[in-house]
């Protein structure tokens, strides 16, 4: 058995050092690329403070350095090298735990952890002891993320052949996708995804740099084009399932403490309207002024729950809409009911990314008028998402950039923040998923400082419920609304005729930008 673990630890060691020496002398972009991760990990997760986040191969650091930047410094952070030669990394923060291992899991005995990451280090030959390894460190209901070399990427299949030929080797016995889903599996872990990922490698030039990082989201979820992308990301559960999550307050800035009403469209959403609300209020109770769950018509129990969690919190104020029924119409009644300072919309399948909307009040307390999650920022995460939506996403934003002499990325989403005054001043016309668009554009149009954050998407789970977005049935909307407002700014006509368009916000930050 020693020897069987030293020879796992060798093949651990020489993995970690050929990633290492690869971003130093190969990947250009190679503290973006770490950030990028960090950032892809911490919306996977969907982090909170405290939870724990062991990386195995941490090799110089750089990844782990990014880790403990987007996790706050809020996540006790251990970092494992198998190399025996390396020193504690001079760039790795004082609170991160550094260690050597020469075998798993006896380096981190009666340790467990909620997370574990690594990079390029499942290897053909231990793979299975590795993971065998990973399950044991993992505290019930644990997640681990790996970040792994795609053996189908083309560009990597050249480069290993022209080594050979100039007597260069790769030392590495890659794995392909079916392969490390088949591998989990067996190990015992669940709810297993492996997807391809980051089409943003060498050899690159500047100008190819900043093509790929526009188009790899796009190219990530194309069919049959994703195989040639530079990363297999690999993400699993170890049972059970459902555990309990931390519930620690995410409150931050004083100037929000119950400024902000959030606004719910609820139709037939029986099973997620109550799990959100209690985690949203778990969270964030102390941003809440109040909650708005606006029942649309649903047929199932959706409004039973309502009422009963009403009873519970004299701030959650549900309204109660009558036919015809309709997206745009619920939240322009939500928006007309909210007394909040800030109004913040979202879905009722949002419960997964709540951690991640700290980073919308985080921007409201610098001064931003609207703050929108954003699905297709560059730290964003986006998983099997319907590659017909992001043409149609995309090839919409494109046109209202040149419509509206504007430059945004994602300004369509439901998760928004919005400052009251703002609100006041929208006109909300469409009663679909266009008024998504008409919140997003309008206050672009009478300028009003709007940012972005990162947020995840990730295909939904049968826990999540069934989207009822139908892309051919509800894309009209999005082209009248832009049509519309180019039409008030060309010619001062439309259905937005009387929008204004030079408002000026109270409190308003000067000098600010809008997103690029």
């Amino acid at each position: 058995m020693a020897d069987k673990y030293l020879f796992d630890s060798e093949i651990l060691a020489v993995r970690e050092q050929y990633r290492e020496k690869y971003l130093r002398t190969r990947d250009p972009i190679a503290e973006d690329r770490m950030l990028w991760r960090a950032q892809t990990f911490r919306h996977l997760m969907h982090l909170l403070p405290g939870q724990s986040i062991l990386e195995l191969g941490c090799g110089e650091a750089s990844f782990t350095a990014q880790l403990a930047l987007v996790s706050r410094g809020e996540n006790p952070i251990t970092a494992v090298t198998f190399a025996s030669d390396c020193s504690r990394p001079a760039n790795l923060p004082p609170g991160v735990e550094f260690l050597h291992a020469s075998s798993l899991p006896e380096a981190l005995k009666d340790r467990q952890f909620d997370f574990i990451v690594a990079i390029d280090l499942l290897d053909g030959r231990n793979c299975a002891s590795l993971l065998q390894s990973v399950y044991q460190l993992l505290k019930p209901g644990g997640q681990v993320l790996f970040y792994q070399s795609n053996p189908w990427n083309v560009v990597l299949k050249v480069r290993r052949v022209l080594s050979r030929l100039f007597g260069g080797h790769d030392p590495r016995s890659l794995l392909s996708r079916p392969q490390l889903y088949e591998l989990m599996s067996e190990v015992g872990f669940i709810r297993v995804f492996s997807v391809y990922n980051d089409f943003v490698y060498a050899p690159l030039t500047r100008q190819l740099i900043w093509v790929l990082r526009n188009l790899s989201i796009i190219l990530e979820n194309t069919p049959g084009l994703q195989r040639l992308a530079g990363s297999i990301l690999l993400h699993a559960q170890k049972p059970p399932s459902q555990v309990e999550r931390p519930a620690k307050s995410l409150f931050a800035h004083e100037q929000l403490r119950r400024a902000v009403s959030v606004v719910i469209p609820c139709h037939n959403e029986e099973m997620n309207i109550g799990p959100l609300v209690t985690r949203l209020r778990a969270l964030f109770s102390e941003y809440i002024h109040e909650v708005i769950p606006v029942e649309d018509n649903s047929t199932d129990g959706t409004a039973a729950v309502i009422r009963e969690l009403a009873k519970q919190d004299p701030r959650i104020k549900p309204v109660y809409r009558v036919p015809p029924g309709g997206v745009g119409r619920a939240i322009a009644d939500g928006y007309r009911a909210a007394t909040g300072r800030y109004v913040l919309s979202m879905d009722c399948d949002f419960q997964h990314l709540l951690p991640e909307i700290r980073d919308l009040f985080d921007a409201a307390a610098q001064g931003y008028d609207v703050v929108v999650g954003s699905r297709f920022s560059r730290h964003s995460v986006l998983l099997n998402y319907p590659f017909q939506k992001i043409v149609a996403n995309r090839s919409f934003h494109v046109l209202a950039q040149l419509f509206l002499l504007q430059r945004f990325r994602d300004v369509t989403n439901n998760l928004k923040l919005i400052r009251g005054e703002v609100i006041k001043d929208l006109q909300l016309k469409e009663p679909g998923f266009a008024v998504n668009a008409e919140t997003g554009l309008q206050p672009i149009v009478m300028g009003y400082r709007v940012e972005s954050v990162p947020i995840s998407w990730i295909n939904r789970t049968p826990d999540m419920g069934m989207s009822s977005f139908k892309l051919a049935h509800v894309g009209g909307g999005y082209w009248r609304v832009l049509f519309h407002l180019w039409l008030k700014l060309a010619f001062g006509t439309g259905m937005y005729k009387t929008l204004p368009v030079e408002a000026t916000p109270r409190n308003s930050v000067a000098g600010a930008k809008l997103p690029g």
